[in-house]
């Protein structure tokens, strides 16, 4: 007899912020006023509405606001950082490493290529070329099909944003899904994922904090789908290890 199936629990999304340029800032506090974190917040629940239950959690509060029970009850976790990375606590970065090979999603946003979590699962450097000039940045699509890409134009036309280039300092990413191109002929791989253990991370460039990127329809719905694709399944448990067969070399 087919057993009911259970309700489709909402994705929980924790977004962290850094929260610095707000603060500091004037021309990043007229963008937004109540952090970027908040904006990138309402792009996920404007897109996923009842599919998510979105929270936001900066630098400055205890613990970074990722405590244990919070990234115990996170299934993805957004990341934006710039001003700050010496600031995050090694121990609340080995902890969101833990959660991340255990399952949780991860999306490294823009300057966030340089947190430690990212540089740590990374295993690199992360560097890569830059510069700021309120450059126009298309975001070509080299995945189509790909659900991170679902209902996006390509290219995604980005009016002002600061420039990166090549070389990007990073493992060969398992899917590259965006390309980026530049006024200056600079091209970069703006949208790549990983996986590390059981987590998937997904690494999207655009999203300076001199400009409105978070604002723009469909970096918003890009960062939506890309929390959709992150989410852990269902809980796959550890295979059994057998004890190892002895040899005849050993006696």
């Amino acid at each position: 007899m087919p057993q009911p199936s259970q309700p489709i629990r909402p994705i929980r999304v924790t977004v962290w912020g850094e929260n610095v340029h707000e603060h500091r800032d004037e021309s990043v506090r007229a963008i937004y006023p109540d952090g970027m974190h908040t904006t990138i917040a309402e792009g996920i629940a404007e897109h996923l509405g009842d599919g998510a239950v979105v929270r936001t959690a900066t630098l400055d509060q205890p613990e970074h606001g990722l405590t244990e029970q919070v990234l115990a009850e996170t299934d993805v976790l957004t990341w934006w950082g710039h001003a700050a990375h010496e600031a995050v606590s090694d121990e609340v970065v080995a902890r969101v490493r833990a959660r991340v090979l255990a399952g949780m999603g991860l999306l490294v946003l823009h300057s966030a290529h340089f947190s430690k979590i990212f540089i740590d699962l990374m295993g690199s450097t992360c560097s890569l070329g830059w510069r700021n000039d309120a450059d126009r940045e298309l975001v070509w699509t080299v995945a189509p099909g790909h659900p991170i890409t679902a209902g996006v134009p390509s290219p995604i036309d980005i009016p002002e944003q600061e420039m990166y280039s090549e070389y990007f300092d990073i493992p060969a990413p398992e899917e590259l899904v965006f390309i980026s191109s530049f006024t200056g002929g600079e091209v970069f791989r703006s949208g790549c994922t990983f996986r590390r253990g059981n987590g998937r991370i997904f690494y999207f460039s655009p999203g300076d904090q001199e400009y409105p990127v978070y604002h723009h329809p469909h970096v918003r719905r890009v960062l939506a789908n890309a929390v959709g694709w992150a989410a852990p399944g269902p809980a796959i448990d550890a295979p059994t290890v057998a004890n190892r067969p002895r040899g005849w070399f050993e006696g």
